[in-house]
């Protein structure tokens, strides 16, 4: 890998987001690369894990519930990205990984499970080889301005409006 690792974020209201993080965890598993996989706000098992458990040299780390967050989160949501936030900060110190994800840390912020001056000071402390990729609707502008790359997934037409719930195998 390159000596330095950029900063890269997968924010906006459209899907795909964490599939191109998985997309780019294939891509560098493939490059004998050592990648985290950080799951925020998500506890449910999906059907991308069964392949992603196959690989070597990926870590999968779920910090959520099985539930969604609808409004206001729980005690419970909060203590699990707070812990989640501290592997991170962990992992970083460690420096074993080329490639680390935060699925999610932006939704984190967005329901104030850690601040988004915490998501900033984890980007401040990535190690200088590590890719770091950031997912999740409303990235905030200090983290987009904070970041190497920026992508907007921007929905034009979704089949969910026509109340066409999440397929296994294709959203979930």
């Amino acid at each position: 890998m390159n000596d330095k690792g950029y900063i890269q974020i997968y924010t906006g209201n459209g899907k795909g987001k964490t599939t191109a993080a998985i997309g780019l965890a294939i891509r560098a598993v493939g490059a004998n690369l050592k990648v985290l996989f950080v799951q925020f706000v998500k506890g449910q098992y999906y059907s991308e894990h069964k392949t992603l458990e196959k690989l070597e040299n990926i870590t999968i780390k779920q910090f959520g519930r099985e539930g969604f967050i609808h409004s206001k989160p729980t005690e419970e949501d909060i203590k699990k990205a707070k812990e989640g936030y501290n592997f991170v900060l962990d992992a970083f110190k460690q420096n074993l990984y080329d490639v680390v994800i935060l699925d999610e840390a932006n939704i984190a912020v967005f329901f104030n499970l850690f601040s988004e001056d915490e998501l900033i000071y984890l980007m401040d402390k990535k190690p200088t080889n590590a890719e770091l990729i950031i997912t999740g609707r409303y990235a905030t502008q200090k983290v987009i301005e904070k970041a190497d790359l920026v992508t907007e997934m921007k929905e034009i037409k979704h089949y969910y409006k026509q109340n066409v719930l999440a397929r296994v195998g294709i959203e979930k």
